[in-house]
């Protein structure tokens, strides 16, 4: 399913994770007529806001580096 499930970051959506397991626990004909899409889409998008809180966190910490880099530089006058 997804690989980056099995991450700490995925814990916070593990409760529509399980919601998904269930769903699809049900067997093959629930799953083919569409009945878990709902679920489905609730994960995608409970992993989407989380990845988009790490992009968010590394950002930052790019920018805070960089701007260090740029302030290390100056003061050797480079």
């Amino acid at each position: 399913m997804h690989p980056h499930l099995h991450t700490k970051n995925a814990l916070a959506c593990e409760d529509v994770v399980t919601a998904l397991e269930e769903c699809h626990a049900k067997g093959f004909l629930h799953k083919t007529t569409g009945a878990c899409n709902d679920a489905k889409e609730k994960v995608n998008q409970c992993l989407r806001a989380e990845r988009e809180k790490i992009q968010a966190e590394n950002r930052a910490a790019a920018r805070a580096k960089r701007d260090r880099i740029k302030a290390e530089q100056k003061a050797l006058g480079l």
